[in-house]
């Protein structure tokens, strides 16, 4: 049969990854695909620019639409990063009967239901294996492996970026922005860090996920987000101490009443895998009702984690080239006709448990104040801890684990909390999983 041709837009990081392993690995390639693929064209910004992979035989332009409009290109791979520009040009891919494949997570969560609309209606595929988790291939396990399967949820450490920085907190003791500074030194984080420190690029992966497991359209603007900024060394301390670490989590949960998608700082039992992941490395563990619970670890970024995805994307497509687009994997797992209107639910109908922790004057009565308040909003401990103060300081911290109870009536009681004139400063607030 006569090899596939391909076409890269983006010769960066993960670009440069692709064409190393599509070459270093052809032989391999074409005896899984039953066919060569080859990487005839690729498009980048700066031509001159030095690359991670070689270029020979490959010719290069600045201009990504030549790529898009040769009719001898089979398979585009998008690799550009952002979703303006890259949602403009898989459109008009998908118009030239072009197959794609990505590794951009904004472009699927904000923009997916449209470009997969698009692609069923030329009978293409769009394969984004690598928007999630690099090279741990969590969507065809999600979407094939656990077909048979009712997921009832999942949690994933999926930004490696926030997991480095809480693992330097815990291991070395280091607040927030020290933590911060070293994975910006080692090109862990960019220069503006938000995306990945306020939960952003962990909300686009737990948009597809969900949409996968839940068989739902996808919905990022329903995502409930919260960064890790606010986490202090004095929590983590107190977290081990109770039995816990401190993970950055996308949580999507199925329950009577819909869907939670939520991304937060959450405490986790210590003996769990899943809060011995450190460093830069993902984890998702995902719960069916017939298999029960299975953990996903790996490689969540660099150039060949990431190619890895990409490249299986490539021989998915090769592989599907000759099937009848009706008897092709849907791109999000369910029929498209058989999407759920399952309602996702509000932040303030999210149920979980509760790290507090808050200063108070050192003085009889203060305590009563605040379980008083919480026991008006049906909110019960489960563990309290009251420190000596520091010294020269008047106020004493306390820290408290609650049981399961609706985020509504948390903010409402530290609400009233923070008003009490003997409670000093805001309440630290993060939420607690079991994950059993």
């Amino acid at each position: 049969m006569k090899p596939v041709k391909v076409g890269v837009l983006g010769l960066g990081t993960v670009g440069g990854g692709t064409v190393n392993v599509l070459k270093r690995n052809a032989a391999e390639i074409a005896r899984r695909a039953g066919r060569d693929i080859i990487i005839t064209h690729a498009s980048a910004r700066d031509l001159s620019r030095e690359r991670i992979c070689s270029t020979e035989g490959i010719i290069l332009t600045a201009d990504p639409l030549i790529l898009i409009n040769d009719p001898e290109i089979d398979i585009i791979v998008e690799l550009i990063g952002g979703d303006v520009f890259a949602k403009e040009l898989v459109l008009k891919a998908i118009a030239n009967n072009k197959h794609v494949v990505t590794a951009n997570k904004a472009l699927i969560a904000l923009h997916g239901n449209e470009i997969f609309a698009k692609a069923s209606e030329k009978g293409v595929i769009v394969a984004f294996e690598a928007a999630v988790a690099g090279g741990i291939p969590i969507i065809k396990a999600i979407r094939e492996g656990l077909s048979g399967n009712q997921i009832q949820w999942l949690a994933g450490i999926i930004n490696g970026t926030g997991n480095f920085i809480l693992t330097e907190m815990r291991d070395k003791g280091r607040d927030f922005s020290d933590a911060l500074a070293e994975a910006q030194a080692l090109g862990y984080a960019e220069a503006d860090p938000s995306f990945d420190v306020e939960g952003i690029d962990v909300g686009h992966k737990l948009t597809i996920l969900a949409s996968i497991a839940f068989g739902i359209p996808l919905q990022f603007d329903k995502v409930f987000m919260e960064g890790i900024t606010r986490i202090t060394p004095i929590d983590v301390e107190y977290a081990e101490q109770l039995g816990y670490r401190i993970k950055h989590l996308g949580i999507a949960r199925k329950t009577p009443e819909g869907i939670e998608l939520r991304v937060h700082p959450t405490l986790i039992p210590d003996r769990r895998l899943i809060a011995n992941v450190d460093g830069v490395m993902n984890a998702v563990l995902v719960k069916g009702d017939a298999v029960g619970a299975t953990l996903y670890y790996g490689a969540g970024a660099g150039a060949d984690a990431t190619a890895s995805a990409v490249v299986a994307d490539v021989i998915d497509v090769v592989r599907a080239l000759t099937s009848d687009p009706e008897n092709r994997v849907p791109h999000l797992a369910f029929q498209a006709a058989f999407l759920a209107d399952i309602p996702v639910l509000s932040s303030d109908r999210f149920k979980t448990s509760y790290y507090l922790r808050l200063n108070a004057e050192d003085r009889p009565g203060v305590l009563a104040d605040v379980t008083r308040i919480l026991a008006a909003h049906q909110i019960s401990i489960e563990a309290i801890i009251q420190k000596e103060p520091l010294e020269n300081e008047t106020a004493v911290p306390i820290i408290m684990l609650t049981h399961t109870t609706l985020e509504k009536e948390m903010n409402a009681a530290i609400a009233e909390i923070e008003a009490l004139l003997t409670v000093a400063g805001k309440v630290n607030r993060i939420r607690l999983e079991t994950l059993g």
